[in-house]
C-alpha cells in the first residue's frame, strides 16, 4: 500500500512530554497509515500517531495559529529533509470566530487527553486562530500552563457541561473539590464563571455503524506505538468506550466513531503491524512483546491502580499538579506558557465577562440551540430528542 507521507518529510507534532507546545518531527517509518515519528532535534525520542491524527501539522502552524512551539536545535535541514506539503493533513470544520465565540474562561467538558477514561471538567485558556483551544483540566493545571491541551472547537472531545450528566457518564470534578456529588450550577456559580453557549459545539452523529460487544484493534493512546484487541462496551452518540481485553475497566478509552486510531480486525496482520493480544491474569506483571523503548519512571501512586503495571499499560495520574506524559514519563522543569496577569488555580474569566451573565447555563430554546444530535441508526444509547443543556436551579 502507498502512502502520501514518506520518510524524512518534516512535520509538526505534540510534544509528548509537553502538551502545550508542537516541535518539529521528522517521519521515521509508515506502516498502514500509522507514521512513527522522531522529533528532529533529539533522534532518540519517537512518537507513533496515525497520519490522519489531530496531534501533527505542517510546518508554520503553530505560528499561524497562535499555538506555542519549541524550536528545533537543529540549525538547518539536512539532505533529503523535506517539509510535508499542507494538503496531507487531515483538514477541519472551518468555523466563524467572529459571531459569537469561545471566550477565555468558559467552562465546558473535556476527555483528558492524560487520562482518555476520564471525561472532567474544564476551562477554555486561550482562544486561538482557525477554531482551536487551549484547554485545562480544572484543579490538575499547572500554574504556568505547561499542561494545556490544544482541542479544535469542532472537535468530538470537548462537550457542554451537563453532557456527562444527561448521558450518565460519571464526570470527573477538579481535583481537591469537596462539594460533592459535583453539580455545575453551584460550581460555576462559586467560581464565577459561565458555561460555554451549547451551540458552539459539534452535534453531528454519523451514522457509525457500531454496536456495543464488536471487536476491533485499537490503538493504545497512552502507549500509541501498541495496537491492541479491544471491544466497543458502550456506545454515547458519537463516542465509543474502547475496552483493552484481559485489562480492567479503568484502563477504558473514550473515542470517536471516527477516530484513524480505529481499525477492523485484520487490520495488523494486512499490514505487518504488531498486534497486541489480550492480557492474561499471568503475563499482566512480564513485559509485552513489543520492546521497551525507554526507561519508565516508577509506576502511578494513585488511589485506584496498585498493582505493579507492565511497560506498555502504565496509567496517568491526575494527583498533582505534575501529570505524566504521553510516554509516561513524569514531566520536569515545565516550560512556561506566556499568559496574561497572575494565575488562577480555577476561574479566568474574560475581561468582558459581565456579573449579571456569570450563571447562564443553557441557550434560549426559542432560538433553538438546545444540543441536538441527528441521530443514526447505530446509535444506542439515544437520548429522545437529545436536547443537551442544563436546567437553571432555583
Amino acid at each position: 500500500m502507498q502512502f502520501p507521507f514518506k520518510k524524512l518529510m518534516r512535520v509538526e507534532v505534540v510534544d509528548k512530554n509537553y502538551l502545550c507546545r508542537t516541535r518539529v518531527a521528522l517521519v521515521e517509518q509508515v506502516i498502514g497509515g500509522r507514521l512513527r515519528l522522531v522529533y528532529e532535534d533529539d533522534g532518540l525520542d519517537d512518537f507513533w500517531c496515525h497520519m490522519y491524527s489531530p496531534l501533527i501539522h505542517n510546518i508554520g502552524w503553530s505560528r499561524s495559529i497562535g499555538h506555542r512551539f519549541k524550536r528545533s536545535d537543529v540549525p538547518k535541514k539536512a539532505e533529503g529533509q523535506v517539509d510535508a506539503p499542507a494538503q496531507l493533513f487531515q483538514k477541519v470544520k472551518d468555523v466563524d470566530q467572529s459571531e459569537e465565540w469561545f471566550k477565555d474562561g468558559m467552562k465546558l467538558e473535556a476527555i483528558d487527553p492524560l487520562n482518555l477514561s476520564a471525561i472532567c471538567v474544564a476551562t477554555v485558556k486561550k482562544v486561538l486562530a482557525d477554531g482551536y483551544l487551549m484547554i485545562g483540566i480544572d484543579g490538575s493545571e499547572a500554574i504556568d500552563g505547561s499542561d494545556w491541551f490544544c482541542y479544535h472547537a469542532m472537535s468530538p472531545s470537548i462537550f457542554p457541561v451537563g453532557f456527562c450528566e444527561i448521558n450518565n457518564i460519571e464526570l470527573t470534578p477538579p481535583k481537591g473539590y469537596t462539594k460533592l456529588p459535583f453539580k455545575w450550577f453551584d460550581y460555576l456559580r462559586e467560581t464565577g464563571s459561565v458555561a460555554a453557549p451549547v451551540k458552539l459545539f459539534n452535534k453531528e452523529v454519523p451514522n457509525h455503524g457500531f454496536r456495543i460487544g464488536m471487536k476491533l484493534e485499537a490503538v493504545d493512546l497512552m502507549e500509541p506505538r501498541l495496537v491492541c484487541v479491544a471491544t466497543v462496551t458502550r456506545i454515547v452518540h458519537r463516542l465509543l468506550r474502547i475496552h483493552f481485553d484481559g485489562w480492567e475497566d479503568e484502563y477504558d478509552q473514550w473515542v470517536d466513531c471516527e477516530s484513524p486510531d480505529l481499525y477492523p480486525v485484520g487490520w495488523c496482520q494486512l499490514t505487518g503491524y504488531q498486534l497486541q493480544p489480550p492480557a492474561s491474569q499471568s503475563n499482566r506483571d512480564t513485559p509485552l512483546s513489543v520492546p521497551k523503548q525507554k526507561k519508565k519512571t516508577p509506576q502511578y501512586k494513585g488511589q485506584k491502580k496498585k498493582r505493579k503495571i507492565p511497560v506498555g499499560r502504565r496509567p496517568f495520574s491526575q494527583s498533582g499538579r505534575r501529570r505524566s506524559s504521553f510516554s509516561g514519563d513524569e514531566e520536569h522543569s515545565p516550560p512556561t506558557y506566556c499568559v496574561q496577569g497572575p494565575a488562577r488555580p480555577r476561574a479566568h474569566l474574560h475581561p468582558n465577562h459581565k456579573s449579571e451573565s456569570l450563571l447562564r447555563m443553557k441557550e434560549d430554546p426559542a432560538d433553538g440551540d438546545e444540543f441536538t444530535f441527528t441521530q443514526g441508526t447505530s446509535d444506542q444509547e439515544s437520548n429522545g430528542s437529545g436536547s443537551y443543556y442544563i436546567k437553571q436551579e432555583p
